[in-house]
């Protein structure tokens, strides 16, 4: 990609400032980083590790949690591929580990076209280098919170060489809304994206669920991405998350779930919350833009 105009203000002032909040210092954790450690990857350094030691010390369930959460946004990206969904906007998409949307999509479709969006620039470096040669997919650095600034980069013609917002799209805020605590950060830069998006296009949510963790061990995991990360967590009730769909949306069957039951296989291994699903901690929803 090339970096000039609008485009390359907004890039570069990006970079500028991930820098001067995480440096090079390899000794401050991530919340990407952490994830990724959770799911087995590689792409983490001792600090995310002993960060995730902390939280599963807290929580055991917590990687657990981690690969349901990967399973429930394969799931999400083949059944909306099968909606004929061709262009993907993965927001808080995190470290490139197995599994990623590119990968489910484009294994169902090969004209699927990805664009990955981070606040962690490691993420986003590993994720370029992984995304080499491949035309249809793409990494951004971008901040959730400061949704005028991700619409222009995604408005830019580099991006929308990959995906054009002006056709049906689906966004992917998985797993990242709860690193943005603040409610009027967080509703306010959900809205200018939904508002964006056009009519046929397509909303996944997982969330951090109120109503899913035990106080003291939602406190103690808290205080770890406080301490640890730039990126500190909250959590929300089901009525909050679908809260974030507003008006124009079908929220399409089984509604908003538990991970494990947004439209599981029927072969799955049931895994640790069979039975128990609210131990995932996750609510998940996906809905479609009607107007």
């Amino acid at each position: 990609m090339t970096s000039g105009g609008r485009y390359g203000e907004v890039e570069q002032r990006n970079w500028a400032e991930a820098r001067e909040r995480l440096g090079d210092d390899i000794n401050t954790a991530t919340a990407a980083r952490m994830y990724d450690y959770y799911l087995g990857g590689v792409h983490n350094f001792a600090a995310d590790r002993e960060a995730a030691e902390k939280v599963i010390g807290s929580m055991p369930l917590v990687p657990h949690i981690a690969r349901g959460n990967r399973e429930f946004l394969g799931r999400a990206v083949r059944f909306l591929v099968d909606q004929g969904v061709r262009q993907f906007l993965d927001i808080g998409s995190g470290m490139p580990t197995q599994g990623n949307v590119h990968q489910a999509a484009q294994e169902a479709h090969p004209d699927a076209s990805v664009v990955y969006v981070d606040i962690d620039p490691v993420a986003v470096m590993h994720s370029r280098g992984l995304l080499e040669g491949n035309t249809r997919a793409a990494a951004v650095l971008g901040d959730l919170r400061r949704p005028n600034d991700l619409l222009d980069l995604l408005d830019s013609p580099e991006v929308r060489q990959i995906i054009d917002l002006d056709k049906p799209v689906a966004l992917l805020l998985v797993a990242v809304l709860h690193f943005v605590p603040d409610d009027d950060v967080a509703y306010g830069a959900v809205s200018r994206l939904r508002d964006r998006l056009v009519p046929g296009s397509w909303l996944v949510v997982s969330h951090g669920a109120a109503e899913g963790f035990i106080a003291g061990e939602a406190k103690a995991v808290q205080g770890v991405y406080q301490q640890r990360t730039a990126t500190p967590g909250g959590l929300r009730t089901r009525d909050q998350v679908l809260e974030f769909y507003g008006d124009g949306f079908e929220i399409v069957e089984p509604g908003l779930v538990w991970v494990p039951q947004w439209r599981p296989q029927p072969d799955r291994d049931p895994g640790v919350f069979d039975g128990e699903p609210e131990k995932s901690g996750l609510h998940a929803v996906v809905g479609r833009k009607l107007r």
